[in-house]
């Protein structure tokens, strides 16, 4: 796949940078002497600022680089993405993805997710309750009546095992002990993180010394116009998937796989976000936009699963998978409550996710593809944020 960052890193200076701010990003008009101003880089935030103690354990943040320019920070607190800088049309490095300056947000706030790996169940489970192998298991219910993202203590307000691998690469893992938040089996979890070339590549491995189902995700916010640069209804997505997983009213599949054609959920084809989004549409109204599961039609890990760029930024990313899906949420439930990093704000529809995955509530829904692990056989995934600039 060609790549497009090094020659554009060249023609940074004299160049307004299409995100990162509020402004219009046009040229002075042609009568005007002064020269444009210069779009900022993002930078990464500093590792004091996340070196605390939450349950007895220390948190830290781990930078990683690579001669690609991207650039990263992942903290041990969640095992979250805080930062992903990727160079613009302009060369100009944009925060892609939404997250705190400090450890202090994430920790006492409300819960977002922002980054966050989020398991042992990613996405929901009816009435928080599973059966496996003839035995009823209880979760913990944190989203109406169902369990979401693991339950009320996830994956993402635990502190991880970090290890610093080489510049480019961490790696984090995390013993979720039997009967964690009601799920069977000690499920050993480890998850890398690693810049490849133009990509983030993450890495997911799991063991269990007791059936058990699990559905291990990333859950990072982003906006491949920057951070807090406005809505990202204007974004190109397309998704190679010809049928997704329509809910009820509170987000819990109902078993069908709908054909996509004729809906606000076609996106076979390169689509603005916001194109559809106001249609009427009772699919939309229980997500309030957005939020379902889509079911790809390739299991082909080689092949895009979802392509989509940045209206100003002209960053475009692709994610390859060997999951089965991937839920598109387009940042509905965001009300401009969270002060991101650079005093920006986490506004309705400014971001949106992306997380491969197994289909949600798959434990009681046998027509899914399943989402138990045995004794003896461990799970493995890898999910790649690859990026590059619109042609």
């Amino acid at each position: 796949m060609k790549k497009y960052f090094l020659a554009p890193m060249a023609l940074a200076a004299g160049l307004i940078a299409g995100c990162g701010g509020n402004g219009d990003g046009n040229p002075a008009s042609a009568d005007s002497t002064a020269s444009a101003p210069k779009a900022t880089a993002a930078i990464l935030p500093t590792a004091a600022s996340f070196t605390s103690t939450v349950d007895g354990q220390q948190t830290s943040l781990y930078t990683l680089k690579n001669s690609g320019k991207l650039q990263a920070a992942v903290t041990n607190y969640g095992a979250r993405v805080v930062s992903l800088l990727v160079p613009d049309k302009n060369g100009v490095l944009t925060d892609v993805a939404l997250g705190y300056d400090s450890i202090g947000p994430y920790v006492h706030g409300p819960e977002t997710y922002f980054g966050a790996i989020v398991g042992r169940y990613g996405n929901r489970i009816a009435k928080g309750k599973f059966k496996l192998n003839g035995k009823e298991y209880t979760l913990a219910t944190n989203n109406g009546p169902n369990s979401l993202h693991g339950g009320k203590k996830g994956f993402g307000a635990v502190v991880w095992t970090g290890r610093q691998v080489n510049d480019s690469t961490v790696e984090l893992s995390y013993l979720s002990k039997d009967g964690e938040e009601g799920y069977p089996g000690n499920l050993s979890v480890k998850v890398t993180y690693t810049l490849t070339g133009n990509a983030l590549q993450i890495g997911y491995e799991a063991s269990t010394d007791k059936a058990t189902v699990a559905n291990i995700t990333n859950h990072t916010y982003f906006n491949l116009n920057g951070q807090g640069s406005g809505t990202i209804n204007n974004h190109i997505l397309q998704i190679a998937a010809s049928h997704y997983t329509p809910v009820d009213a509170t987000l819990i599949p109902t078993g069908k796989l709908d054909s996509v054609a004729g809906t606000p959920f076609d996106f076979r084809q390169p689509t603005a976000i916001g194109s559809r989004i106001d249609k009427a549409d009772q699919q939309l109204t229980f997500g309030k936009g957005y939020d379902h599961n889509f079911v790809l039609d390739s299991k082909d890990a080689t092949m895009a699963a979802v392509t989509i760029s940045g209206d100003q930024s002209g960053i475009s990313m692709k994610v390859y998978t060997d999951q089965p899906g991937v839920q598109f949420y387009g940042g509905n439930f965001m009300a401009g409550a969270n002060t991101l990093k650079a005093g920006k704000k986490d506004n309705h529809r400014e971001a949106f996710c992306l997380e491969t995955q197994h289909f949600p509530d798959s434990p009681n829904q046998p027509k899914f593809p399943s989402t138990e692990i045995k004794p003896g056989k461990g799970w493995k995934s890898t999910t790649t944020y690859d990026f590059s600039l619109v042609k």
